[in-house]
């Protein structure tokens, strides 16, 4: 996720890193030079395009930007709700940091450990990516053996789950809470699971293919097309007006294709990294036990 302060507009016009500029370049170059041609050419009389309808551009630009919004608005709902269930995630684990004061110390490190592991292989599985091992044994307190049976699994965050589970179940049996304690600490385990589920859910579920597919064609070919029913018009000038109309449709475009995956390393996908540090910044430094290090930005980028 970009970190920039947005009170400077100079900075923000000048902005590369984090922009949709560096993905959209290439067509918009392409799109601008044959406005150049175009444009030149009916500039300097050489030939005579024929003219395309005015009025048919505006009402496919008209029908375009409703569905552009349209995509927009469902990307950035499917980002927002990811980031909300991660705020579920942070909010459950600090749930637990508190509740979890009225076992045993040995009990509480284990609950609060399993914690850790499952933000730790929640992140890894919503990215597809296997965590450095030597620094989830040093966080979590898990042995190496655990933590290779605990990878091993088909569904590794949900196994996490049961092993905290199972640790409340312990403690009722050995009478170190009553039920309605064990109720309300099991609540906090479901909600995890809940956040998992609805993380799945987005990630397996993007946005059927073929509307992707129409409004992609239908950007390119809108783009396309522009230079030859504005040259006549505009003349040397027509680079520039393609070009900003250009951008902002293949911008918008590219924007909410890459919002659209939030879990990703993309430069404006979640910092899930960060989460996962804060949360075990705060569970580890509560046990008493050596904190890691909040990670830094890079280039204005949190990962």
């Amino acid at each position: 996720m970009i970190v920039r302060d947005q009170n400077d507009t100079l900075k923000l016009l000048l902005s590369w890193r984090g922009t949709i500029l560096p993905k959209v370049l290439p067509p918009l170059g392409f799109v601008m030079l044959i406005s150049a041609i175009v444009g030149g050419i009916e500039y300097t009389d050489l030939y005579r395009f024929p003219e395309l309808p005015l009025v048919g551009f505006t009402l496919i630009g008209v029908v375009l930007s409703i569905f552009l919004g349209f995509k927009n608005t469902a990307c950035y709902d499917r980002w927002w709700e990811a980031r909300k269930l991660w705020g579920m995630l942070i909010a459950n684990a600090r749930h637990f940091d508190r509740d979890c004061r009225i076992f045993p110390q040995g009990r509480r490190e284990r609950i609060i450990q399993h914690v850790i592991v499952f933000a730790n292989l929640l992140r890894d599985r919503l990215r597809h990516q296997t965590a450095n091992p030597d620094a989830l044994v040093e966080t979590s307190g898990m042995s190496p053996q655990a933590l290779t049976q605990l990878y091993q699994q088909t569904n590794a965050p949900q196994y996490t789950l049961s092993l905290i589970q199972w640790e409340l179940m312990q403690a009722l049996k050995e009478g170190e809470i009553s039920d309605i304690i064990y109720t309300q600490l099991n609540e906090h385990v479901n909600e995890l699971s809940l956040v998992q589920t609805g993380c799945d859910r987005i990630a397996t579920t993007p946005l059927p293919f073929a509307y992707s597919v129409l409004l992609n064609r239908t950007v390119y070919f809108f783009c396309f097309m522009l230079p030859f029913s504005l040259g006549s018009l505009l003349g040397l000038a027509t680079p520039l007006l393609v070009g900003i109309l250009a951008y902002t449709f293949l911008g918008l475009d590219a924007l909410s294709t890459e919002i659209e995956e939030p879990f990703g390393t993309q430069s404006n996908d979640l910092p899930l990294d960060s989460m996962v540090r804060m949360i075990e910044i705060e569970l580890l430094g509560t046990l008493g036990k050596p904190t890691p290090p909040p990670i830094q930005a890079q280039d204005h980028n949190l990962l």
